[in-house]
């Protein structure tokens, strides 16, 4: 039999070949370097969070002992200087329940002030979305030069800071007569102009054929909006609602400033109050502070990454 000769290969091919190798090789190390960074930073970010949550298992005694010298205090009552090294622990020598026993069963006062915090958010997180979705389905279906002045007004509300417009809001509550009532937090969380701004960018992203076809059909505003464009927009109500939930569950200024009533207060400000002889109970109270924002997080991060990354062909 005779042997088919190999044809060479042009010295022009091995050359791509090698670069491509090359390349590949540089581009996995690229993602490996990109991945151990980003799992760097994830890990340093999470490490707060995972100490208070296993700093709360700890006994007061063992918590004295690991942070007693931060929160040492001298005979006049101010703090002193921290001479000793600070001994970081995650995983207790002994678990504990007992802060947590107090926290629950003993201290009614942080339960309240739990309680007080969902009384104040709930409302603001369910009214906002209606009000928003109203809101952005009319700046969404209309166009004119006073619908341009009117949403550019919420942009710039929406880019201005809340401590901007807190004096404003302090003196329209006490004309209203509201001043030290929920309805002061209440009703500048409802006509916040995130969440309008949010839904109006992802409405204008329906097809109005979509809409044109239903009131061919027959279809009404109302029915458009309700059968149409809600369904639509589930995922960027999804998002809305978790981004406005996580912004006023940790609110300081609105309860601080508008509620003078401390029985009010939501556990937020409760937390800043906690004495430095409670540092376990306030490892707890953290704890238990932080489980509905994680749970909303977790239940909703599907729809908040497809809200939010859906906007970013809008034009608007």
């Amino acid at each position: 039999m005779e042997q088919k000769l190999k044809k060479p290969v042009p010295p022009e091919l091995r050359r791509a070949i090698r670069f491509k190798k090359r390349k590949k090789i540089f581009e996995n190390m690229r993602i490996s370097i990109a991945t151990v960074i980003a799992a760097f930073f994830a890990i340093l970010f999470l490490m707060p969070i995972v100490l208070t949550i296993t700093n709360s298992f700890m006994s007061s005694s063992e918590i004295s002992a690991n942070y007693g010298s931060v929160f040492a205090t001298n005979d006049k009552g101010g703090k002193v200087y921290i001479s000793e090294k600070v001994n970081l622990k995650f995983i207790p020598d002994i678990v504990s329940f007992s802060q947590y026993t107090t926290v629950l069963l003993k201290s009614p006062e942080y339960l309240l002030k739990f309680w007080n915090s969902v009384i104040l958010v709930g409302p603001i997180v369910l009214f906002q979305l209606i009000v928003a979705s109203l809101a952005s389905y009319g700046f969404a279906r209309y166009s004119g030069k006073l619908r341009s002045l009117v949403f550019f007004s919420y942009v710039i509300l929406m880019l201005m800071p809340y401590q901007v417009t807190l004096v404003p809001n302090y003196l329209v509550a006490e004309k209203l007569n509201i001043l030290n009532t929920y309805w002061a937090i209440w009703l500048p969380g409802i006509f916040s102009p995130f969440a309008v701004y949010l839904l109006t960018k992802f409405m204008k992203r329906i097809p109005v054929g979509v809409m044109e076809a239903a009131q061919i059909d027959g279809a009404g505003e109302w029915q458009i909006y309700r059968l149409i464009c809600m369904p639509l927009c589930k995922g960027a109500l999804c998002s809305a609602a978790i981004l406005v939930f996580i912004d006023y569950w940790n609110m300081v200024e609105q309860p601080l400033i508008l509620l003078s009533d401390a029985e009010t207060h939501p556990l937020s400000v409760f937390l800043s109050k906690i004495n430095s002889g409670e540092i376990g109970l306030a490892f707890a109270v953290a704890t238990i502070y932080m489980v509905p924002s994680l749970l909303v997080f977790l239940y909703g991060e599907e729809y908040l990454v497809d809200g939010i990354t859906y906007q970013g062909g809008v034009k608007g």
